[in-house]
């Protein structure tokens, strides 16, 4: 009975005098507080997941994402094949000519988009998306159709059923009637869904890379055009607007030989995507941004015409997005990243002034400490969505190494240790908030920083006797 109780007299002795018995409490500890920092990961996509969901309703109920295909011109032509039919009395083989129906689509010669855009901040809760009011004012011609790559003849292109049609992925937004001014007439459009169009089969869906969500184009169909109001002879002019609500961005598709487009609008974080960049440097100014694009038929991988349906082209659109620039939660979260960094290096610093000095300090005092230090993502988190990024991360670090040197005043005795935890816990967070904020820089940075801090961790742990551990 002596003996168990030395046995156990002597490792008791060993768990509280034993480096080796601290490093690997240590280490045990901060393998048991990734367990709350990835409750703190798994907070920050849910509030990710709520805040897109939000804003895709704000953007449903307004109108989302604005992307104009078109004007372009639908000519019906005649095809011919011929049936052979076996007659059972004759014994032959009799000849019958079937008529065929096909569309084929023209794009303009020339095309002038002008729209003029002015979003507003939409707020539901303590999220904000960029909703906009749009006018758009679309300008050009159409030249002649050319068959010549089908060969057919003049006589088999039903010209008195030609149509005009204009694809877009968002006929809620539309305020205003759509017409067009084709020649001497105006023609009305009205929605139309047609399951021989390109995005009725399995092209209709597109993910997008510009949304969280399939962008589907809607068609517009005008009535039939009087065969005087076509290009049968001379080139004809078009002109019409819409005025259309949105969200998230407006995109346009250079279907003209020669395309221009101007955007205008009093939005000061202008973000242009697409294709195509505006070819005009100072774009962008105090009071908004005047863009301007060119695109030539040499400029674009697709012919004039398509014989076989409405072809997809909404890869080729370019525009302006609109959406208000939210990072706050990736952020927080390449900062939860490093919380694993955080909670090692502050242990250590720990570790060496335990060890140096010889206070004791009890594994319920490591816990609570890197209980603290993963508390500084949820404050991060929560304050942020009602701040900006910066705000939220100076109140969480003030108040976790506030709190945190406190506490090892109360452990430590003096105020010499403390004072250094406090400064090294400022210098850790000011070190990766740098790092969090660099883009090109933040490997180079990050590496720097960690060479630094391991030079400092050897040279302060030179002299401990680790023989006797």
């Amino acid at each position: 009975m002596e003996k168990v109780h030395e046995q156990t007299g002597k490792f008791g002795r060993w768990i509280r005098n034993s480096i080796s018995a601290r490093m690997l409490m240590i280490g045990f500890l901060i393998l048991i507080l990734l367990i709350p920092l990835s409750y703190v990961k798994d907070i920050i996509h849910e509030r990710q997941y709520n805040q897109k969901a939000m804003i895709s309703e704000i953007n449903k109920k307004w109108g989302g994402e604005v992307m104009l295909y078109g004007p372009m011109l639908k000519v019906p032509y005649k095809t011919y094949s011929v049936k052979r039919i076996y007659n059972q009395n004759t014994k032959t083989y009799q000849e019958e000519t079937i008529e065929n129906i096909h569309n084929a689509y023209f794009f303009p010669n020339k095309l002038s988009v002008n729209a003029t855009v002015n979003p507003q901040p939409k707020k539901r809760g303590i999220y904000e998306t960029a909703v906009y009011g749009s006018e758009i004012h679309i300008d050009g011609n159409f030249t002649r159709p050319d068959f010549s790559e089908k060969d057919i003849e003049d006589k088999d292109i039903i010209w008195e059923k030609s149509k005009l049609i204009i694809e877009t992925s968002n006929l809620k937004g539309v305020s205003s009637l759509v017409e067009i001014h084709l020649n001497k007439n105006n023609y009305a459009f009205e929605s139309k869904y047609d399951h021989s169009s390109s995005n009725s089969n399995d092209n209709y869906h597109e993910l997008d890379k510009h949304s969280y969500e399939y962008l589907t184009l809607h068609k517009l169909e005008s009535k039939s055009i009087k065969k005087t109001d076509l290009p049968i002879e001379n080139s004809v002019s078009f002109s019409l607007k819409m005025n259309v609500n949105g969200s998230k961005q407006i995109r346009f598709i250079p279907v003209g030989k020669e395309t221009d487009v101007n955007i205008k609008s009093n939005w000061k974080t202008a973000n242009f995507l697409g294709e195509y960049l505006p070819y005009n440097p100072d774009k962008i100014k105090e009071d908004g941004f005047d863009a301007k694009w060119k695109v030539l038929d040499i400029n674009r991988p697709f012919p004039q015409q398509s014989f076989n349906g409405i072809p997809n082209l909404k890869k080729y659109a370019f525009g302006v997005n609109f959406m208000i620039p939210v990072d706050q939660y990736q952020k927080s979260e390449r900062s939860a990243k490093y919380g694993f960094l955080v909670i090692s290096l502050t242990f250590l610093v720990f570790f060496l002034i335990q060890t140096m000095s010889k206070i004791s300090i009890h594994p319920f005092q490591y816990l609570m400490i890197g209980i603290a230090l993963t508390m500084f993502y949820t404050l991060l988190i929560s304050i942020s969505e009602h701040s900006n990024f910066l705000n939220a991360y100076l109140i969480a670090g003030i108040s976790v190494v506030a709190l945190i040197t406190l506490y090892s005043k109360s452990i430590l005795k003096n105020l010499k240790f403390p004072m250094f935890i406090g400064i090294s816990l400022t210098a850790l967070y000011t070190f990766i908030f740098i790092i969090i904020q660099l883009e090109s820089y933040a490997l180079l940075v990050g590496s720097v920083g960690l060479y630094l801090i391991l030079a400092s961790v050897m040279y302060a742990s030179r002299k401990i006797d680790w023989q006797n551990g």
